[in-house]
């Protein structure tokens, strides 16, 4: 539970690598994925294997199942200022299917998440259908989730959340070389939504250091809404450049803009397709955060989560896919070796590290440095096609 946000970052990478995107009439390749990756950045590093399978049943059904984790040890900035270091380990497991009836398809999901502290169910139905000579699709997904949040060392506390995300998007064949996708999203979340060990801090002046700690209180809902523009185009020498721009905003009063670019340039000749990243993320932070509270009790929501402030982030990427000549293939089918990196930097404007703090009075609370780090991410991962 302790590194939530780190997961959500890592998981999101993971399944954008092994997800198929394919036209709403036709099923997704059967094929084999099994993937390591690791993030490691801010005291905190998170690894784990991961292996997603797909078979098709006739020309109409498509079956999937994949299993993941994370391995989560040592220390973010929260932790260091208010606990020790720590280890967990996340286990996800998640079936998925897909019917194909002429140019419709719909799709049926369901994952389910365990740690020690926290469990987590969700179910996902979506259905998609091509228009106008294939050149136009439209698709609808709603998921419904369910959280058991729990306490380590406190077995009288248990507390539920529940997820309701609907989304649908646009996607358009404008040109023999350009796609296009709009697609818009809302979720609508209820009950117990921050971490039960993190802490906010405000001004005492009987502390050694100007300040004390008490725990962070949220709201029990919030909703959300983004909006996303993507486009694909084909250059004249076999390359792609992707785009996209999406544009968040919830109910906490927390605002985000997201920009990202990526060129694929395949080498046929070598059996090679290279890869390139560009990322920038800007976010403006919740209502009722704050680095410094001037007293205990100061307000009646309460948060000191980093993720909740103003901050940018900039990530960078390369990655490369290895076509496996025949020789080396395994049972004779396509096989592929991929790895990719990025390099993320985050900047923080209002959330000062407070480890500057050794007793001597080098600062006052409120004037620390404020707090940045970068982070490095890596996916290694095998794919068989049968």
């Amino acid at each position: 539970m302790a590194a939530t946000n780190y997961r959500k970052c890592l998981s999101a990478l993971a399944l954008f690598l092994f997800s198929i995107h394919s036209s709403a009439a036709v099923l997704p390749e059967e094929r084999a994925d099994t993937m390591y990756h690791s993030y490691s950045g801010g005291g905190v590093t998170i690894d784990g294997p991961s292996v997603l399978v797909r078979k098709n049943i006739g020309n109409k059904v498509s079956l999937s199942a994949n299993y993941y984790v994370d391995m989560i040890s040592g220390a973010s900035i929260d932790v260091q200022a208010t606990a020790s270091p720590y280890s967990e380990q996340r286990d996800e497991y998640s079936l998925g299917a897909e019917y194909l009836v002429d140019k419709t398809t719909m799709s049926l999901s369901y994952t389910n998440s365990s740690e020690d502290d926290y469990q987590a169910e969700t179910v996902g139905f979506g259905i998609s259908q091509d228009f106008f000579g294939d050149l136009s699709s439209l698709s609808m997904r709603v998921s419904l989730g369910s959280d058991d949040v729990m306490r380590n060392g406190d077995e009288d506390f248990l507390a539920q959340a529940e997820h309701r995300r609907y989304s649908i998007g646009w996607s358009q064949i404008l040109t023999t070389k350009l796609i296009a996708e709009l697609s818009v999203e809302t979720v609508a979340d209820e009950g117990f939504l921050n971490n039960p060990y993190r802490s906010v801090r405000y001004l005492d002046p009987n502390s050694g250091t100007g300040f004390s700690y008490q725990a962070e209180l949220y709201p029990t809902t919030r909703n959300s809404d983004a909006v996303a523009l993507r486009a694909k185009y084909h250059l004249p020498y076999r390359a792609a450049i992707k785009s996209e721009y999406r544009r968040y905003a919830d109910s906490w009063g927390i605002s985000s803009d997201n920009l990202e670019f990526r060129y694929t340039h395949p080498l046929e000749a070598e059996n090679l397709i290279l890869e390139g990243k560009l990322r920038f993320y800007k976010q403006t932070g919740a209502d009722f955060y704050s680095d410094l509270f001037p007293y205990l009790d100061a307000t009646n929501f309460r948060a000191r989560d980093k993720e909740l402030s103003d901050f940018t982030s900039t990530a960078i990427g390369i990655g490369a896919s290895y076509l496996l000549p025949e020789r080396w293939a395994l049972f004779d089918r396509k096989n592929t070796v991929n790895l990719y990196w990025d390099y993320v930097l985050f900047d923080y404007d209002d959330f000062h590290d407070v480890r500057v703090h050794t007793g001597s009075g080098d600062y006052l609370p409120g004037d620390e440095p404020a707090y940045h780090f970068n982070a490095h991410v890596v996916r290694l991962f095998w794919s068989m096609w049968f």
